[in-house]
């Protein structure tokens, strides 16, 4: 014969009644277990911000620069986020990967802008047509402007 899945049938059921005894049920201790949420490491946290901050900064070219140093910023935070996410109770190991990729990809992006603009600028064939390119925009614009009164 085959025990029950459930009901009062089954040993570990606390509704179950031991026979010979009035019918009664068993008393069942419960125990709860209390834990404490996990927190978010700041560090990854922060990480994260710097690195989204670095990225739009990079992708802005004039802020390229502020990108670089928002974008190092980032990747150390990134790194102590990543060593803080191992400790128990501490979460936080994808947010700090997303800084530290982001943060990653702003110095990258950065760099490369950096040395292009650093090669333009040492060509001085590539100097010269600019130079060419503004004056022949500045002859384009008109002498006098006149703006009208309301």
């Amino acid at each position: 014969m085959s025990r029950p899945l459930t009901g009062p049938e089954r040993e570990d059921d606390p509704r179950r009644v031991e026979p010979g005894v009035h019918n009664r049920p068993v008393a069942v201790e419960e125990q709860r277990v209390v834990t404490k949420p996990a927190r978010t490491s700041a560090a990854a946290a922060f990480a994260l911000a710097f690195g989204v901050a670095a990225f739009v900064c990079v992708l802005i070219v004039i802020l390229s620069p502020v990108g670089l140093v928002l974008g190092i910023v980032g990747l150390v935070l990134g790194v102590f986020g990543l060593r803080a996410a191992r400790r128990v109770g501490i979460t936080g190991k994808g947010v700090a990967i997303a800084g530290l990729v982001l943060s990653a990809l702003a110095i990258v992006i950065s760099i490369a802008f950096a040395a292009g603009m650093v090669t333009v600028l040492n060509n001085d064939s590539a100097v010269d047509r600019i130079e060419q390119q503004l004056d022949q925009m500045r002859d384009k614009l008109p002498d006098h402007v006149e703006v009208p009164q309301p």
